[in-house]
């Protein structure tokens, strides 16, 4: 465009893309005034009124408002300080849409009814205060008032959703606040956290010697290698196992291998076994970013199994 042209509001149209009807309009509400009038009346626009234009389509684009176009335009903001705002603005859009993504997936994939759908839309809109009162709650219940600092578990067991999760962090959390949410499930956690602690402060504990291996911890090493083996829970290869692990389980709590010993130690697995323990230690570590935890269902399946069936 040539500094001393004018244009007609038609020629305009056709030199920027924009309709005639967006430039009037434009035009009519002070954005882009014209530059002068033909003889005839006709509005007529120069090169500045081009480039305002250009200016006022990129903005619109961007989802800015007229009302804050205008004051750009008119230097009572700055374009920085006006992308920065909206800048902001579309990232909490985005977090948002992609939390509703999450949802639509996760009832998608799970079939869920109508009141599910309801409990996962509003866990996964609770703000970081609504979330960690949340889980507080939850490892209250679990570890609240016990006999022992249990600050470093309770850090380990806490969520921390991130600012921009992804899409898996999102239906993680969602069905670990369910987790957190079910009274029965704090109430299993404080189960197997006292019974640790009782077995911690057994006669080992009394003579001095410095926290070892728990139940679950002593099952996990010596099992492992049978699962790796293919060796059968019920054949006279576990013997070994379950005889070993009993020894140190005894050595542990300072009682003598008995049946009331082997029953402690099979009521503490069984509980320990329970499936949404180890789904919560799962879905922890997809929110919280961390390497998937050892999946310790098999070994704990199969220890209770060979341990009852010798008590039997």
């Amino acid at each position: 465009m040539d500094g001393d042209t004018l244009y007609s509001i038609g020629e305009l149209a056709r030199r920027t893309g924009l309709t005639v009807k967006a430039i009037r309009f434009y035009s009519d509400c002070g954005i882009v005034p014209p530059t002068g009038r033909s003889p005839a009346g006709h509005r007529l626009y120069d090169i500045d009124a081009a480039a305002r234009l250009e200016l006022v389509r990129t903005l619109r684009d961007l989802g800015i408002d007229l009302p804050t176009i205008r004051k750009v335009l008119d230097r009572e903001l700055s374009l920085a300080q006006v992308a920065a705002a909206h800048a902001e603005a579309l990232s909490t859009q985005i977090r948002v849409l992609r939390l509703r993504r999450a949802v639509a997936t996760a009832v998608a994939r799970r079939g869920s009814t109508p009141e599910e759908t309801d409990l996962m839309h509003r866990l996964a809109r609770l703000s970081e205060d609504e979330r960690r009162r949340l889980v507080g709650g939850f490892l209250d219940t679990a570890f609240g008032g016990l006999d022992a600092d249990l600050t470093g578990i309770r850090r380990t067991m806490t969520p921390e959703l991130p600012d921009d999760p992804e899409d898996e962090q999102v239906e993680a959390w969602i069905e670990l606040a369910g987790l957190a949410r079910d009274p029965e499930f704090g109430a299993l956690m404080r189960r197997v956290t006292e019974q640790h602690l009782a077995d911690q402060h057994g006669a080992g504990r009394a003579r001095g010697d410095v926290p070892r291996p728990g139940a679950v911890a002593m099952v996990r090493d010596h099992v492992a290698p049978a699962l790796a083996a293919g060796v059968d829970s019920a054949s006279p290869q576990a013997d070994a196992v379950v005889a070993a692990v009993v020894a140190r389980y005894a050595d542990l709590v300072g009682h003598p291998d008995d049946s009331a010993l082997r029953h402690r130690l099979l009521t503490l697995l069984e509980t320990a076994n329970d499936p949404r323990r180890e789904a919560y230690l799962r879905l922890l570590a997809v929110v919280n970013g961390w390497p998937p935890p050892d999946p310790l269902t098999p070994a704990l399946t199969w220890f209770v199994q060979a341990l009852r069936a010798r008590a039997s």
